[in-house]
């Protein structure tokens, strides 16, 4: 059995390390046992590896990556009736799926429909989920409004849902992006939405020469940093800002936005809040993204695949920043699921 680690924060390819072992978890009451066999690098995995500036170090011990992931079910504990040894499933939140095995409570291991491939199914619940989180929050600070929303990072594996739900439900969206070329892959993608690439000296003014009059109404932003000042100045009064990520190096500090003076309001959203809602809300979030997964693949880019042992090297590529799609970790399914991997 192999499992990625850290003892430390720090940098990721420095701090990570691979230990192997011959002995396995086991499920408990209400448990299942995965055999782990493909998990995403998100960038949240890395912000917990590295940790984010001002925040506190996490508690000491060793401790894997990874929240996501598919494969398939090793063993059940006690009570379980819901699944099988050797179904499929996708799993979220499961901390620690950077490892060959990893054990969850059975609510949380979720059947892969049929014909969804591995690789989807490794995406199926965190990105699509966010969706959910996000729409609703958007809906929310629009208030019936038909106002402009802009996002940030339009190109990634979120921004591209996002652009896909704004079609499906006629939302005037504006895509930032960083590069012209990044601009022109989201045009050919979303034609009815503007992209702008925020390397030009006017993408400021191009924004609101999209958003007319009325202004923008909404920001979806996961980069953070200086940005956070010039997404503000876009905003109309009484606007929101929806912060869910930190892709930036830098930090703005709250009494630098006209909070106040122009009634905008700041949200933060997180992947790591939806289990606060209720069963039944989770199952319909649940159906949307195995829905997904089956309708619209496409939307559920890989931009490469690397064994696990090959962590580093699938970091590296994680972070480039014209990467498209999401970098996976695989286990093979030849790999000895009581003694090691192959």
């Amino acid at each position: 059995m192999r499992t990625v680690e850290y003892t430390r924060q720090g940098e990721a390819a420095q701090v990570l390390t691979l230990r192997e072992e011959r002995h396995r978890p086991a499920p408990g009451v209400g448990e299942v046992l995965v055999r782990m066999l493909v998990r995403p690098i998100h960038p949240g995995d890395l912000v917990g590896v590295e940790g984010l500036p001002g925040q506190p170090e996490q508690q000491s011990g060793a401790r894997t990556p990874g929240v996501e992931g598919m494969g398939v079910v090793e063993s059940l504990g006690a009570d379980v009736r819901t699944l099988r040894p050797g179904q499929r499933v996708a799993v979220f939140p499961a901390p620690g799926t950077w490892s060959d095995f990893v054990v969850v409570p059975a609510d949380l291991a979720v059947p892969v429909p049929a014909g969804v491939s591995d690789e989807t199914a490794a995406l199926m619940l965190v990105n699509p989920l966010t969706l959910c989180m996000l729409y609703r929050a958007m809906e929310k600070a629009l208030r019936g409004q038909t106002n402009p929303v802009l996002q940030t990072a339009a190109g990634s594996s979120i921004g591209r849902l996002v652009g896909a739900a704004a079609v499906r439900h006629d939302l005037q969206l504006i895509n930032l992006v960083r590069s012209t070329s990044g601009a022109e892959r989201m045009r050919t993608l979303y034609p009815s939405q503007p992209a702008i690439a925020t390397c030009d000296d006017d993408w400021q003014g191009q924004v609101r020469r999209h958003a007319g009059e009325r202004g923008v109404q909404v920001v979806l932003d996961c980069v953070g940093d200086a940005m956070t000042q010039d997404l503000a100045g876009l905003l109309a009064d009484g606007g929101t800002l929806i912060s869910y990520g930190q892709l930036g190096s830098g930090t703005t500090p709250l009494e630098a936005l006209p909070l106040m003076a122009r009634a905008l309001t700041v949200r933060g959203v997180s992947i790591l809040r939806w289990m606060s809602r209720t069963p039944k809300e989770r199952a319909r979030d649940v159906a949307f993204a195995q829905d997904l997964s089956q309708s619209t693949p496409d939307l559920l880019e890989v931009a490469a695949s690397y064994d696990l042992a090959d962590f580093k090297a699938a970091i590296e590529h994680a972070r480039r920043p014209a990467k498209s799609g999401t970098v996976l970790l695989t286990t093979p399914r030849t790999a000895d699921s009581g003694h090691g991997a192959a």
